[in-house]
């Protein structure tokens, strides 16, 4: 993060996503923002808030991609939420909290991860000196003999180095902590218990050892990362984790619109405007308890996002209007944007497909008329039944590809040619027929 310009995020968000310049430069100004504000003298560092967004913009343009690739480029814990998921305290459902709460649990993840790497040389040495116990057991404390040539264990370890003994079978010995399933049941619905059972009660229930017979080259790996986890620190771990979420991490609140209460605020708008309500604190700035601890809320990134058909930003209460200062409108897409997607980025749908079917030994192919009517017909759908975007060409490409999937295996003839008479051919009759589109495309 530290060497990424606003320029540089927005040029590797462009390699996943097509367009929408305004939300990319938003989003990039916001990230660069926390690597200013790490510079800054820490008693103001502390009263700099992180401006939190608005996307607007219909389904399938690209809001959630790229928010997940912000996280991604960050290297920062990033959850994304529905705001429709959650209900006013009180009610069945979701408590706003938790989306906090599954914050942290993603930086524990990859703070025990990267823990884990970090002790790999040493994981090795020891799942090394336990494999050598499995191929050579009673030979650990054997010596040297006189005339100065390895022991069977060194010898033994040599052949482990070179990968000779990769095809041997051994049998390795996993244990493992029987809990009991416990779930508690609050007013929000299911949620965890606030601390962990398996540190309190793992020794008092059984535990369960398993033998499994495997190649030395699958033990060595499964040993590796069974040490490296004893070797983590875990209250290094929850520390570095937790100041990670309170400093970097990224909350995506979808579908915002769905809890914008309109005039009236009877029935369901009441219990709306109450999700809003109980939204507000942890946007605004508050601390959640957590199993690990209190976790403050005031410095993490909010991007909210929501099509806004019928409810409007202003329709959401004015003090959370107010702790998302920025607003950014993502256009509807084209059939050239369609034609871009299906080529130009990384994870482009095209390379997607030609990787699946070269699996199976067959090269796709497909010509530049055969892509612009892909996209020609996409658009033509989306205008005629619901606009779903990018999404839209998910479903075109299966339906076009539907037979040629199932055939693949036993197909004789390994190059596969796909042109606009042939796209035309699977999917005029269904794009032009509304309502075989709707159920079809």
């Amino acid at each position: 993060m530290n060497n990424f310009t606003p320029r540089e995020i927005v040029s590797e968000l462009d390699r996943y996503i097509v367009g929408q310049n305004s939300a990319k430069r938003a989003v990039a100004v916001a990230l660069r923002n926390r690597w200013r504000r790490q510079q800054v003298d820490p008693e103001l560092r502390e009263e700099i808030a992180p401006k939190n967004i608005i996307m607007i913009g219909p389904t399938g343009v690209g809001k959630t991609e790229i928010a997940r690739r912000l996280a991604k480029l960050a290297q920062a814990p990033f959850v994304k939420v529905e705001a429709s998921k959650f209900t006013e305290v009180g009610y069945v459902g979701r408590d706003v909290e938790s989306m906090v709460r599954d914050l942290v649990e993603l930086a524990i993840l990859m703070v025990k991860a990267e823990e884990a790497r970090d002790q790999r040389i040493k994981a090795e040495d020891l799942a090394e000196e336990r494999l050598l116990d499995l191929l050579l057991p009673g030979e650990k404390t054997l010596s040297d003999s006189p005339d100065g040539s390895s022991t069977t264990r060194d010898k033994l370890r040599r052949l482990l180095r070179m990968g000779e003994l990769n095809e041997r079978m051994v049998e390795v010995e996993t244990q493992d902590v029987q809990m009991p399933n416990m779930q508690v049941f609050g007013p929000q619905g299911p949620e965890e218990m606030g601390f962990n059972i398996k540190e309190m009660f793992g020794n008092i229930f059984p535990k369960k050892t398993k033998r499994r017979r495997m190649k030395v080259s699958e033990a060595r790996e499964m040993l590796i990362e069974i040490e490296a986890e004893k070797l983590v620190d875990m209250e290094k771990v929850q520390s570095l984790a937790k100041e990670r979420t309170e400093q970097n991490g990224i909350i995506f609140i979808d579908e915002i619109d769905k809890i914008a209460s309109r005039e009236g605020g009877r029935g369901p708008e009441v219990s709306r405007e109450g999700v809003q309500r109980d939204i507000l604190p942890i946007v605004e700035g508050s601390t959640v308890n957590t199993k690990y601890g209190p976790v403050r809320t005031d410095h993490i990134l909010f991007i909210a996002a929501g099509a806004f058909h019928v409810a409007k930003p202003s329709d959401l209460i004015p003090e959370l209007q107010g702790r998302f200062p920025i607003r950014v409108e993502l256009e509807s897409l084209d059939e050239a944007d369609f034609v871009r997607i299906l080529t130009e980025p990384h994870n482009a749908l095209i390379r997607q497909y030609q990787a699946l079917m070269a699996t199976e030994g067959i090269n796709l192919e497909f010509s530049a008329d055969a892509i612009k009517e892909l996209a020609r017909t996409a658009a033509r759908v989306n205008e005629r039944t619901e606009n779903i975007g990018a999404r839209r060409l998910h479903t075109i490409m299966e339906t076009l590809l539907e037979e040629l999937s199932f055939n693949a295996p036993e197909r004789p003839d390994k190059r596969f040619q796909i042109d606009d008479a042939f796209v035309r051919g699977r999917l005029a009759k269904i794009a032009d027929d509304e309502d075989l589109s709707r159920y079809i495309l």
